[in-house]
């Protein structure tokens, strides 16, 4: 920890309105952010925030300085949101199956896949490309959604998001293959949108 920090984290526990300020305003909007990607609504990513930072408070006097504050705080917030949609679980799980690829009896995709000419690496830098993967994961459901960002965007291990999940390891598996795949479709007709568009 450095000494800002170090100031900022005794402060936090001594209970001062600044430091309690001052962390909000330093961490956040990308506090906020990871909430965003996790639930669907701006009013739910502020609950997971507010219930985020009350979590936090409450258990500043654990906090023990092996990773940074901004770290531990983003865990929380992680945690928060998923226990925001764990509660949500009651509801039906939503089928992506119209998403998932289609084969034919020879094994080959039914989809005929147009050339991306440009190199995936340089698509991935481009700010369009970025938002578009956004839309994409915004659009899949709530349970192939979270273990996508569980391990691809928070790059958790398989046993951490089961964990998480209250799933086991191999179902984590499954619904990640089915979730990224899905999030290939969705990008190959935001793409072909795009196409069609220009």
């Amino acid at each position: 920890m450095n000494v800002e920090e170090t100031v900022l984290v005794a402060g936090l526990r001594a209970g001062e309105d600044w430091a309690y300020e001052s962390m909000i305003r330093q961490y956040g909007a990308r506090l906020l952010s990871v909430a965003r990607r996790f639930v669907r609504s701006e009013e739910d990513a502020r609950d997971v925030l507010q219930s985020a930072y009350l979590s936090a408070f409450r258990a500043m006097d654990c906090f023990e300085g092996d990773a940074q504050l901004c770290t531990w705080l983003h865990r929380i917030v992680v945690n928060t949101a998923l226990m925001k949609l764990r509660a949500r679980k009651r509801k039906p799980e939503e089928s992506i199956e119209a998403l998932l690829p289609a084969f034919q009896s020879d094994g080959h995709h039914v989809e005929q896949f147009s050339d991306w000419s440009i190199p995936a690496d340089e698509q991935i830098e481009r700010r369009e490309m970025r938002q578009a993967v956004r839309r994409c994961i915004a659009r899949l459901p709530d349970q192939y959604r979270t273990v996508l960002l569980l391990r691809d965007i928070e790059e958790r291990s398989t046993q951490e998001a089961a964990d998480l999940l209250e799933m086991t390891p191999t179902a984590v598996k499954v619904r990640l293959h089915r979730a990224r795949q899905a999030l290939s479709t969705l990008l190959r007709q935001e793409y072909q949108t795009q196409l069609a568009a220009v």
